[in-house]
């Protein structure tokens, strides 16, 4: 039964800049920057020191509570312990490493237990790649016993993004035997791994092999943005709706990234902890746009320059995609664990104009996948009536920039729901 899930949009997609070539090159520079930061949660605190010689799968940065550990990315020399830039928290500790090239590695043991499986993916530091980063065994612990699905996020809704589209052309059985893995702990009814209909070549490949995994429903979605969000994706597979302010859990669902599925695959099976990731490098501002396999710490400006260099006219360089994307001021910054492109533009597609205006046509709201009211949050921001905020559940948007990118008015819409959200939280905690 095919379900839909409420608003969404149709933005131009540009997938097809970086899927040209299905091969991945491996990236691994000079200097790693490895942020102590790279999950929702406490920072890592370092467990080496300036000098040390370090092991690619190296643990260098744990801590306890609510925290997963970084490991280094390349052997080699540790030559700082201090503040850098970081994609999307401004500044924090990071562990400089010099690579010596020997690529000299230590793996972790191979689990047998379901309770040794479930250290392993805190031991090897997997987050939701999807953009998330919450805590891979924390997620997988609070789901146990608790769901009757199992969901495998292929949609990648965003424009421009390829990263899992290249995962599953190059490496569908890591995701598929992934999959199994995390269903041996959670033993749901129903596992099943929804892609959108726009990549073609992935579904080829995943139905090459997925008769060796009867257990797994292969579930094609029409391609609308955002369905890569969790609870879009889990009405659209199921029908069930996630009321605001719960969990997936509370309908019986559990949904992982497909990159999430493949790192914990590599570190159930192999014992390879989380050191590299697939990324998408692309954009009318790059000379040759594709997907790399590349080592956590790389650099935006090592990666910008591997796949050709930037435009002169270059406008913004985005962590993630146009729609819900960081805008980078230095460079500099760090690759982490959920970096899925490096997005180069000659202009910002969604950019606010000088004098925005709200003409009351109501597309914000057609398009809203939270069923908010756009019009009356942006208003009640800009006013700074908290009350209205509260009543009109500006908590439960997500900042997908569908509102924004359907109105006439280049209204800048998410920027002052981000502001609003950050007052009510201020004022909540006063």
């Amino acid at each position: 039964m095919k379900h839909r899930f409420f608003g969404g949009i149709h933005p131009k997609y540009n997938k097809e800049m970086s899927t040209k070539s299905v091969t991945l090159p491996v990236i691994a520079p000079k200097q790693v920057v490895i942020p102590m930061q790279q999950h929702i949660g406490i920072p890592c605190t370092p467990l080496v020191k300036v000098g040390d010689r370090v092991l690619r799968g190296q643990k260098i940065g744990d801590g306890e509570g609510l925290c997963v550990p970084v490991h280094a990315s390349v052997s080699g020399r540790v030559t700082a312990i201090e503040s850098r830039p970081h994609p999307t928290l401004g500044s924090v500790p990071a562990v400089v490493i010099e690579n010596d090239f020997q690529d000299e590695a230590v793996w972790m043991p191979i689990p047998e237990t379901p309770e040794q499986i479930l250290h392993t993916i805190r031991e090897a530091g997997i987050v939701g790649m999807g953009g998330a980063a919450f805590p891979g065994d924390v997620k997988a612990l609070s789901a146990m016993g608790k769901v009757d699905t199992l969901i495998a996020n292929a949609c990648e809704c965003e424009p421009y993004i390829t990263a899992d589209d290249a995962l599953l052309r190059t490496s569908p059985e890591q995701v598929l035997k992934g999959m199994q893995i995390l269903a041996r702990l959670l033993q749901p009814e129903k596992i099943v791994l929804a892609v959108e209909d726009n990549k073609v070549f992935a579904i080829a490949k995943i139905r090459s092999v997925l008769e060796n995994y009867p257990e797994i429903t292969l579930r094609i979605l029409p391609t609308r943005y955002p369905q890569g969000a969790e609870k879009q994706l889990i009405q659209a597979v199921t029908g069930r709706e996630v009321l605001p302010g719960k969990l997936p859990v509370s309908v019986g669902c559990a949904v992982f990234n497909v990159s999430t599925f493949a790192a914990i695959s590599r570190a159930v099976l192999r014992g390879f902890p989380l050191t590299q990731r697939i990324v998408t490098v692309s954009g009318e501002a790059i000379s040759q746009p594709q997907n790399f396999s590349v080592r956590i710490g790389t650099s935006f400006r090592d990666l910008i320059e591997i796949a050709g260099g930037l435009n002169e006219k270059t406008e913004r360089v985005i962590c993630g995609g146009p729609m819900m994307g960081v805008a980078q001021s230095d460079l500099s910054a760090p690759v982490v664990k959920a970096t899925n492109s490096v997005l180069c533009l000659l202009k910002d597609q969604n950019g606010a104009a000088e004098n925005p205006v709200c003409l009351r046509c109501g597309k914000c709201v057609s398009v809203c996948p939270m069923r908010l009211q756009p019009l009356y949050l942006y208003r009640y921001v800009n006013a700074g009536r908290l009350e209205e905020l509260e009543r009109l559940h500006i908590l439960d948007c997500m900042e997908c920039g569908s509102c924004a990118f359907t109105c006439p008015g280049k209204l800048p819409l998410v920027e002052r729901f981000r502001k609003g959200k950050k007052m009510l939280k201020e004022a909540k905690a006063k």
